[in-house]
Order: C-alpha cells, then sequence, then structure tokens
C-alpha cells in the first residue's frame, strides 16, 4: 500500500469540513423556517379561536359547510 500523502489528508480534511458546515448551514436554516411556519400556524390557530368568540358574541354560529347565519334567524 502506498502512503498517504498529508497535503491530500489535508485536502480532504478541508472538504468534509466544507460539506459538513454546508448541511449545518442548510439544517439551521431548515429549523428557522420549521419553528417560523409554528409560531405562524400559532397565531392562525389564536386568529380562528378569536373570530369564533366575536361570532358567538355576535350572535353569529357556524353552519356546516362555509355558510353563516345570524343565530335569530334559525327556525
Amino acid at each position: 500500500m502506498a502512503e498517504t500523502d498529508p497535503k491530500s489528508v489535508q485536502d480532504l480534511t478541508a472538504v468534509v469540513q466544507t460539506l459538513l458546515q454546508q448541511m449545518q448551514d442548510k439544517f439551521q436554516t431548515m429549523s428557522d423556517q420549521i419553528i417560523g411556519r409554528n409560531i405562524l400556524f400559532c397565531r392562525i390557530d389564536d386568529l380562528e379561536r378569536n373570530i369564533a368568540d366575536l361570532m358567538m358574541q355576535a350572535g353569529v354560529e357556524e353552519l356546516e359547510g362555509e355558510n353563516k347565519t345570524p343565530a335569530s334567524n334559525k327556525g
């Protein structure tokens, strides 16, 4: 077997370090996006609850589907 050239070992080490750093950067970006989406979904959930509360206070009930009608008009 031929001896390993120290220069090629250093080059390989540098390439591996670069790849690991790129992977870490991509992982961090994806993590930030996931966290951002979770925050957004929580805010959407809060908004939906607030709208439902306001509709209840206004006397509007949600019917099946997208139709909405005042509670006083129900028969």
